[in-house]
């Protein structure tokens, strides 16, 4: 492995291979140099210089006498993985589905979980002696955060539980780890669809509780560079019309982010109308509300109608993707294609714990298999198929454009941050019948004759974790694989 900065530098070289994905159909493969500047705390690319050959020219070259990283010649420097959509409380339901769909799914699983990490009223604290439900709450979002940046997430948008105490604790624990990361507490309080021991009393008490939550973060993080709030209804069906109301206000008059789900599932659709019929659409329901902005991420998207998408484009509204978890709950398949087609911005999101795993890298192989079930469907029209170099485009460019960070993640670009992860491939294969497998290596065989674009495809559909050397958020090492 390369030698590794001094963390109380303000200045570090990165050399080696830089892989990105600056547009949807072009795979950036550079050798050279980057300089890292953390003067202002932020961890951005001061200078890049890619004619630099070798760690020992990098200094001269790019003009200043600074620690070199360096990335084996078996891997390469890849921007941060952006998760646009997770559920850091039902973390520990990743798997447990059974063969549940959206509606019975969230009360037979999901709630109780999440009302375990803020409250000792949730049906699984039945039989406990002394529930502590922070306890708990710390112990799920300290693994959830490690885990996620263990698989190359830098950015994640979180949505929380109903708690404030516990949703303070996310926004802790994420500033204190380095993770980029959205916090939103969870608004809900619609009595016809929430449970007795999981919801808001009044629109008053879920804008207060909202409110607390924000200043929270704003304290953690003055400067929001790092942990920022973001407004979170759960969705149409959880919250009263007064309520969506007052949080679009809220997020017009603090200028915040919002994430919320949209017609997920057929189901949640004819829900929607039936709990607001004097509104055209579910895409309405929030319009309607003020919801939708240029700063708004929503989930899945799966079943809206040709209006539907034009109104979210032309208020420049935001998708997540959940590929896995879409699959997973059986909701459908989301036309990807027509949305970016259309003009919408589109990111990956893992959806935990509707979706089974918390790596992007497994959405991305997850959005080129969707995608051509989707073309299945029409017709057998392959102008549907993702291919490698758009999933992950989609999972570090398209994410920075739906979280509000276009131009400064995703890319190897002066000025951007360095938000950057340092992926090895492992040993070639050699000793023909004799070849053995050492699983620190992880899936991925590369026996040396590949080309890099062939290598990368590999790294997506068979790499995991084990390949994930690496990971800085702001030029801070945040993660470092311990078993190699």
């Amino acid at each position: 492995m390369a030698s590794s900065s001094s963390s109380s530098s303000s200045s570090t070289i990165f050399f080696g291979r830089f892989i990105d994905a600056p547009s949807a159909n072009d795979l950036r493969i550079r050798t050279g140099a980057v300089l890292v500047s953390r003067k202002d705390g932020s961890g951005v690319i001061e200078k890049a210089d890619w004619t630099v050959n070798g760690p020992n020219d990098a200094a001269s070259k790019l003009g200043v006498e600074a620690p070199v990283v360096t990335a084996g010649e078996d891997g390469f420097f890849f921007p941060g993985f952006i998760d646009t959509h997770i559920h850091a409380p039902q973390y520990p339901n990743c798997g447990i589905f059974g063969k549940s769909t959206l509606l019975d799914w969230l009360e037979t699983y999901t709630f109780p979980l999440e009302s375990s990490l803020g409250t000792s009223a949730s049906p699984m604290w039945a039989n406990a002696s002394s529930p502590d439900p922070l306890a708990r709450a710390k112990t799920v979002y300290s693994r959830v955060i490690a885990r996620t940046l263990s698989h190359g997430t830098t950015t994640a948008s979180y949505f929380a539980t109903l708690s404030v105490p516990a949703t303070n604790l996310l926004a802790d624990l994420a500033f204190k780890k380095g993770q980029r990361a959205y916090v939103g507490r969870v608004c809900m309080d619609l009595a016809e669809t929430c449970p007795h021991y999981y919801r808001d009393e009044s629109t008053e008490e879920s804008v207060a509780n909202a409110r607390a939550s924000i200043e929270h973060c704003r304290a953690v993080d003055p400067t929001g560079e790092l942990v920022a709030p973001i407004i979170t209804p759960r969705f149409a069906p959880s919250c009263m019309t007064s309520t969506l109301s007052a949080l679009g206000d809220l997020a017009r008059e603090q200028d915040l982010r919002v994430q919320t789900h949209i017609s997920e599932n057929v189901n949640e659709v004819a829900l929607v109308k039936s709990l607001f019929p004097e509104r055209n659409s579910y895409t309405d329901v929030y319009d309607h509300s003020r919801l939708l902005t240029p700063r708004t991420i929503l989930a899945h998207a799966i079943h809206l109608s040709s209006e539907e998408m034009d109104t979210i484009r032309a208020r420049q509204a935001k998708v997540s993707h959940c590929p896995a978890s879409n699959s997973a709950l059986g909701s459908g398949f989301c036309p990807v294609r027509d949305l970016l087609d259309r003009g919408i911005d589109v990111g990956l999101g893992t959806d935990v714990s509707g979706g089974y795993h918390p790596s992007i890298l497994d959405a991305a192989r997850q959005a080129c298999l969707v995608s051509r079930h989707v073309g299945f469907v029409r017709g057998g029209d392959s102008r549907y198929n993702v291919g490698v170099t758009e999933a992950l485009w989609l999972g570090t460019v398209g994410g920075a454009k739906v979280v509000g960070m276009e131009g400064r993640l995703g890319t190897f670009e002066e000025g951007m941050l360095w938000d950057a992860q340092e992926i090895s491939l492992g040993r070639d294969v050699a000793g023909g019948e004799d070849a053995d497998v050492d699983v620190r290596d992880g899936g991925v065989d590369v026996f040396g004759w590949e080309t890099w674009e062939d290598r990368v495809a590999k790294w997506l559909w068979s790499g995991d974790d084990r390949n994930v050397v690496r990971v800085w958020v702001g030029g801070r090492l945040v993660h470092e694989l311990k078993s190699r």
